[in-house]
């Protein structure tokens, strides 16, 4: 915070240098003015500082100038000087909102005393505007979304602009994009954000149980359907449906979920009863929809209702500007969860972060981001972890080696505690190092 200043306002032309004086050798930073109406363009809400006003003045007196400064900020510090017979006056402008009074004649080192407790509330006051202001950030969109490309910037005009709609919405992004904190966004910002957020991955669900999951059952509807199960689509109720991977959806559920869509009902299994449904549908796919309807892989009449609104999320190679700020946001979060100190990000680093194309886009990039925090860093151009379209091998050998990796952060590089827990043997934990190329931070 800057240096606050005192705004000392009277039209005594003898009495105000003399406050000055006895302001500035106690270390105060003293603009001085004889008419308020020359001091009143010089406050802001932000303002830094305290005023000091004489009651009696020509133009607009210190009464006056009271209302119009708390008009501006209601916590700005008003110390009014009375003269013999204005104490009166001076309570009331107390009850109004001054910050106290001083009568004359008085010494300055009096009126110094004042001023400095005045300046201490002061700075507690602004000091928690901006923690409100950071809290009430953490729900920006501009938190969620991290970036100044003029791409990410449409992006969030976009979703800002669909948030208070019940329009159906078809994200389009690569894999580790950001699909789901898009629909999240999407929801959050809008009239539903009191209702659930439902996300189902429809790569993820096995396919024998695909059914039930979204439209639920009832007692008896199958072998094992004990007791009535609701689905996630009426769990969903006055809220939003996101839908991941809206391209993996067997054929057959497709036609299904078309029909939910289209008429807001759902019906359990084993039930003929239509239950009204009243939810926002926001699918995600990396996978061109159209293209896929054309090889028969996806109902063209299913991407043609899910199409009602697109929101297409840049991959990072596109808005290589932005890699820097969002690898340290990604950075800032990584300290948070793991309680460590974050090391300074130098030039060479961010050329090295913009220098490669990161493929797995934001996943990959905080993936880099918790080993630079660890300690564990090896460079950008270090093999990229396995993604959505990895054998599952690749995919456990990369959850495998990120887990290592962590524990041994975590630990400080002390193998003892990091096999202990792991929950493995210490010759385990040396094999899968040496098999995953996992090394120990001070490795080089």
């Amino acid at each position: 915070m800057s240096e606050a200043r005192i705004l000392l306002v009277d039209d005594d032309e003898d009495l105000r240098p003399a406050l000055v004086q006895g302001l500035e050798i106690e270390g105060f930073a003293v603009d001085a003015f004889s008419r308020a109406e020359d001091a009143l363009s010089r406050i802001t809400r932000d303002f830094y500082g305290v005023v000091v006003s004489d009651i009696r003045m020509p133009g607009i007196d210190g009464m006056q100038f009271l209302r119009k400064l708390l008009e501006i900020d209601p916590a700005l510090p008003v110390v009014l000087i009375t003269g013999h017979g204005e104490v009166a006056l001076a309570v009331e402008a107390m009850r109004d909102g001054a910050y106290d009074f001083i009568e004359k004649p008085f010494p300055v080192h009096r009126l110094t005393t004042v001023v400095e407790r005045a300046v201490e509330k002061r700075r507690l006051v602004l000091e928690n505007r901006v923690l409100r202001e950071r809290l009430d950030m953490s729900g920006d969109i501009g938190s969620r979304l991290v970036g100044r490309n003029p791409a990410i910037g449409r992006l969030r005009e976009e979703i800002l602009a669909l948030a208070g709609t019940d329009a159906d919405v078809l994200v389009l992004g690569e894999t580790g994009s950001g699909k789901e904190v898009v629909a999240r966004a999407l929801h959050d910002f809008g009239s539903r954000s009191k209702g659930n957020f439902v996300a189902i991955n429809c790569g993820a669900l096995p396919r024998d149980i695909f059914e039930s999951e979204l439209f639920g059952h009832e007692a008896g509807a199958f072998t094992g359907a004990q007791k009535q199960r609701i689905g996630k689509l009426e769990h969903a109720n006055e809220g939003t449906v996101f839908l991941d991977e809206i391209e993996s959806m067997p054929l057959d559920l497709q036609v299904k979920l078309l029909r939910t869509i289209e008429h807001r009902t759902v019906e359990r299994l084993g039930s003929n009863k239509s239950i009204p449904l009243d939810v926002r549908f926001i699918a995600a796919t990396k996978a061109d929809l159209r293209e896929e309807s054309d090889a028969k892989r996806f109902r063209a009449d299913l991407f043609y209702r899910l199409n009602v609104a697109r929101l297409r999320i840049p991959p990072l190679r596109e808005r290589k500007d932005d890699i820097p700020l969002l690898f340290a946001h990604l950075a800032r979060e990584a300290r948070a969860r793991y309680r460590r100190d974050m090391p300074q990000m130098t030039p060479a680093l961010e050329a090295e972060l913009t220098g490669q194309d990161w493929p797995g886009n934001v996943r990959e990039l905080r993936n880099a981001a918790d080993r630079w925090v660890l300690g564990l860093w090896r460079g950008a151009s270090t093999a990229p972890d396995a993604t959505e379209d990895s054998s599952l091998a690749e995919r456990v050998a990369a959850f495998e080696r990120a887990a290592i990796e962590a524990e041994l952060g975590r630990h400080g590089g002390r193998m003892k505690d990091t096999y202990e827990a792991l929950g493995i043997s210490r010759k385990g934990l040396y094999d899968k190092m040496r098999k995953l190329g996992v090394r120990l931070p001070d490795d080089g």
